[in-house]
C-alpha cells in the first residue's frame, strides 16, 4: 500500500516492493526510496529516505525522518526509529533497534537505554505535531483526533 498523505512518495528504479508492504508520507515527512531497494514482506515505511542498494528484510519498520545510508541492510523485524541514521554499509541485526544520528543498535531487551537514546527525539512531535504532556504521556486524544482530521480531508478522492 503507497500512502502519499500529503507529501511526496519517490521509488527508484529496480527497486522491489514485497507484498504487504506499507509506505506512507504523510505532511512535512516524504518518502524517498532509492535504485536497487529491495523492501521485505510487511514492512512500514514512514517518511523517512531509503538510499541506494538497500536491503530490508522481512517486516523492517523505518520510522519520520529516518535514513538508511547506501548499502545497509536491516535485517527481520528491525526498527529504524525516528530521526535514526543507519550509516553507509551498516546492517541492523534481527529483532534489534537503531536509534540516533549516527544510530547505536541495541537489543529489544534493552528497554531503558533505547528510551535515553528515543525520548529527546520526540516521535509524537515528528510524527503528529504533539508535544508530550507530563509523565511522557502522549496526548492521545490530540494525536487520534489529527489523524481522523487528516483522513477526512481525503473523503471526496473518488478511491475505493
Amino acid at each position: 500500500m503507497i500512502l502519499a498523505e500529503g507529501a511526496p512518495i519517490e521509488i527508484g528504479s529496480q527497486t522491489v516492493v514485497r507484498e504487504n508492504v506499507v509506505i506512507r508520507a504523510v505532511p512535512g515527512h516524504p518518502v524517498r526510496i532509492g535504485n536497487n531497494v529491495l523492501i521485505g514482506p510487511g514492512s512500514a515505511l514512514n517518511g523517512c529516505t531509503i538510499e541506494d542498494e538497500v536491503f530490508l528484510a522481512t517486516r523492517v519498520t523505518v520510522f519520520h525522518d529516518a535514513s538508511v545510508k547506501r548499502q545497509a541492510e536491516v535485517r527481520i523485524n528491525g526498527i529504524v526509529h525516528v530521526a535514526t541514521v543507519v550509516p553507509e554499509g551498516a546492517t541492523v541485526p534481527i529483532n534489534w533497534i537503531a536509534v540516533g544520528d549516527p544510530a547505536q543498535m541495541f537489543s529489544p531487551e534493552r528497554h531503558d537505554e533505547i528510551w535515553a537514546v528515543l525520548r529527546p527525539l520526540n516521535f509524537p512531535v515528528r510524527a503528529y505535531g504533539v508535544e508530550r504532556g507530563p509523565g511522557d504521556y502522549a496526548d492521545m486524544r490530540e494525536i487520534t483526533r489529527r489523524v481522523v482530521r487528516s483522513a477526512q480531508m481525503h473523503r471526496s478522492d473518488g478511491l475505493a
